[in-house]
């Protein structure tokens, strides 16, 4: 049998038990429209607001009156409960109940008058890190604003004019331009990223499952002889309807994104051929565990973690030049990652696609190293041992 032949025949019969099996319907189209659709609604409103916060007004004066109407109308913050000590907010942070709290100390309206350079506390629970940095931003702001008006008002009492008196206290204006990202919305990148770590984890995990499926079943043999004996062949018939599938999901993954829900996207060209890499490379992972471990089980684990890890280790919401050293080369064994990276650099940066071709390139890697699997694979398919 010629190749052709044999690749027409595995294309069929692949299509076949695409067609033929809900739980490939499900797992390629259904979850991943699914996964974009949920979270595009749960990272709508772009960036978290009112984070509950605790005040502790030990003064209770005009001045730390006025302080906590600051806090409480700022958009990061809401002041969602009074408290009369430092442990009692302590408590209600452990619970879970606030996100931090601010401490104005006693005879503080009177040592700011006198000069005496009274202390205001902030405490966040940074274990949550995203509420715990707003409610930090939030706190700092109204301190460092308190001490300003503290600072300006001694400065007109002195004789100075308002205009002087602002010159001392902020002697530089600043004028604030977010690059890529000026609305400072949390999904115009956070969404994205994880649209494209769950279509990796999709994908890997349908490789691995149609691959050693046929190995447990014992239907291995019959389709590699589908091929002509040619394991190549075998693969690139069984994979191409796969990724006929992924891409469609993929393009819609895109266009939804950065069409209908208009997330920025300078280079849409780029981040098509980006998306059809990143499945061949999603794709070739999936290759690579069924020929390191050829059992459903084993190598499902193996995609699974793998999967779930690039969320942690792909540089979303940690830089990846901060991490251990260990921790941060995991990073880059991963398809992601480079995707990330493209729609970083192409997607949000506006850089033409030559800044991000190291990048593209690195997805077409994946395909090289999995090939060299390919023999022990043909082994275990011709050999057909299920372990439980």
């Amino acid at each position: 049998m010629s190749n052709k032949a044999g690749f027409r025949a595995s294309l069929l019969r692949e299509t076949r038990v695409l067609t033929s099996r809900t739980s490939y319907l499900m797992m390629m189209i259904i979850v991943p429209v699914l996964m974009v659709l949920f979270f595009t609604q749960l990272l709508a409103p772009g960036l978290p607001l009112k984070v509950p916060a605790a005040i502790v007004d030990l003064d209770g004066t005009k001045m730390s009156r006025s302080i906590t109407r600051n806090l409480d109308a700022t958009e990061l913050i809401s002041i969602d409960k009074r408290l009369n000590s430092y442990d009692e907010a302590m408590t209600a942070v452990r619970r879970g109940e606030v996100f931090g709290f601010f401490i104005i100390p006693r005879n503080f309206e009177k040592d700011a008058i006198a000069g005496n350079r009274p202390t205001l506390e902030f405490y966040n629970n940074l274990t949550y890190f995203v509420p715990g940095t707003l409610a930090f931003k939030g706190f700092k702001t109204v301190a460092v604003t308190t001490a300003g008006g503290i600072v300006q008002t001694k400065l007109i009492s002195a004789g100075l004019t308002d205009e002087a008196a602002a010159s001392m206290v902020q002697p530089v204006s600043l004028d604030d331009h977010p690059i890529g990202n000026p609305w400072m919305s949390y999904s115009i990148y956070l969404c994205p990223s994880f649209v494209f770590g769950t279509l990796a984890l999709l994908i890997m995990m349908m490789t691995v499952f149609g691959i050693t499926m046929e190995i447990k079943r014992g239907t291995s043999v019959e389709w590699v002889g589908t091929a002509g004996g040619n394991m190549w062949v075998a693969l690139a018939g069984k994979l191409l309807p796969q990724f006929l599938i992924w891409s469609v999901v993929g393009l819609f993954s895109l266009g939804y994104l950065f069409g209908i829900k208009s997330y920025p996207c300078n280079h849409p060209g780029t981040m098509i051929l980006g998306m059809e890499l990143f499945i061949i490379a999603s794709q070739a992972m999936g290759v690579l565990f069924a020929g390191i471990v050829p059992n459903v089980r084993l190598s499902l684990i193996m995609a699974c973690l793998t999967g779930i890890l690039t969320f942690s280790f792909a540089g979303y919401s940690f830089p990846v030049q901060n991490m251990y050293g260990a921790i941060a080369i995991f990073s880059y064994l991963v398809p992601v990652r480079y995707l990330f990276l493209t729609y970083i650099f192409s997607g949000l940066n506006d850089f033409p696609i030559y800044y991000s071709r190291l990048y593209l390139a690195a997805l077409l890697v994946f395909p090289l190293v999995a090939s060299l699997l390919v023999g022990r694979l043909r082994k275990a398919c011709l050999n057909p041992v299920y372990v439980p």
